[in-house]
């Protein structure tokens, strides 16, 4: 007999989201690490957050509302909330309950600003793997570094002569076209509008200069767990002062390996790693000119190995960019930029994390 296609409405629901929520999802596995992370600052949201006055929203909510985001590469804050309204599973994580109203993305993105404030992500990050099951599976003497290339919310058009004046677009409309042929443009005499801590910058030779940050990550090469990430200007130089000072951050011991690409076979950084302990395991330069990498490096099997290894970084990489969204950021300004791919960077780490402690268990 065919049914009625008619739609009823319950009065009452006895159902929560952790019922609605699928007992075997991945996110249930990672939800335990994230709450034993966010465990650990409330003395801290205590010390952000005044005594008196109506009550926020909670910073573990906020926290662990962002997490979906990255996870699942929702673009903006006015989706996450449209998501919120009606996913279940995404309302089981935060911690909202069926009826639970929604939070208007205007006080959403409000409350997250005390937490860029407080800078909570390089905090989240180092409690995940500050954790004591986790720091069993890290290394702390061998490690690769490597960067995801992040671009700039600016656009070339807005990208105008620090001192003087450039012809403005014409044509009508807000997208008018503007002729670049035959115009010198370089980031000591040009700067974006629209974002100032945005920088002109060229990956590699055929590719062309784009507005944009550049991430700097560095892994451990047992698992390749993200340890540490900084957030820089893409200038080609300032990436080498980064990887210096977190290296010398993470490592243990009187010695270090660090494996890297031919971009940081630069004998002056080379030098520099080598007097604060650390061994360049870095591909040698294939341009024509002399690589700071000679014979003494390279004969060892340990190198093999280091540049074997580091090729993992391009799995997080390629998770942050494509997966996480991050190809493109959302936000202006290096602080604002370097605090969401630090949390991103978490967020691919906790990805990982449950398969990585059940088989070590």
């Amino acid at each position: 007999m065919r049914g009625a296609d008619e739609q009823s409405v319950a009065l009452f629901s006895y159902l929560s989201p952790d019922v609605l929520a699928p007992r075997d999802h991945p996110l249930r596995s990672i939800w335990p690490l994230v709450n034993a992370a966010l465990a650990q600052f409330s003395p801290k949201f205590d010390a952000l957050y005044a005594g008196s006055g109506r009550n926020s929203i909670a910073p573990e909510k906020l926290l662990r509302a962002l997490l979906p985001q990255a996870f699942y590469g929702v673009r903006s804050g006015r989706q996450l909330m449209e998501q919120v309204i009606y996913n279940m599973l995404f309302r089981w994580f935060i911690g909202l309950s069926m009826d639970a109203p929604v939070w208007d993305v205007t006080v959403f993105t409000n409350n997250c600003e005390r937490l860029l404030a407080c800078d909570i992500a390089v905090s989240f990050l180092l409690a995940v793997m500050g954790d004591p099951a986790v720091k069993q599976l890290l290394l702390t003497e061998h490690f690769s570094v490597g960067g995801p290339l992040i671009e700039a919310w600016a656009s070339m058009k807005n990208f105008r002569r620090k001192h003087g004046s450039d012809d403005d677009p014409s044509g009508p409309g807000r997208n008018a076209e503007r002729d670049f042929r035959g115009e010198k443009r370089s980031n000591e005499t040009h700067a974006p509008t629209t974002d100032p801590d945005a920088r002109l910058y060229r990956k590699s030779d055929g590719q062309p200069s784009r507005l944009c940050f550049m991430g700097n990550l560095l892994i451990e090469n047992r698992h390749g767990l993200i340890i540490d990430v900084r957030t820089t200007h893409a200038t080609g130089r300032a990436e080498h002062e980064t990887v210096e000072a977190i290296i010398q951050a993470a490592k243990r011991g009187r010695r270090a390996t660090l494996g890297a690409d031919k971009a940081y076979d630069a004998a002056e950084h080379i030098a520099r790693l080598r007097a604060i302990g650390v061994m360049p395991l870095v591909t040698q330069h294939g341009s024509g000119r002399r690589s700071a990498i000679d014979g003494r490096t390279t004969r060892h099997a340990g190198y093999g190995i280091s540049q074997h290894l580091r090729k993992r970084i391009e799995k997080s990489v390629g998770w942050i960019r494509a997966t996480a969204g991050l190809r493109h950021t959302r936000h202006r300004r290096l602080a604002r930029v370097g605090w969401v791919v630090t949390l991103t960077a978490a967020a691919c780490n906790l990805v990982r994390l449950p398969k990585l402690l059940a088989s070590a268990a």
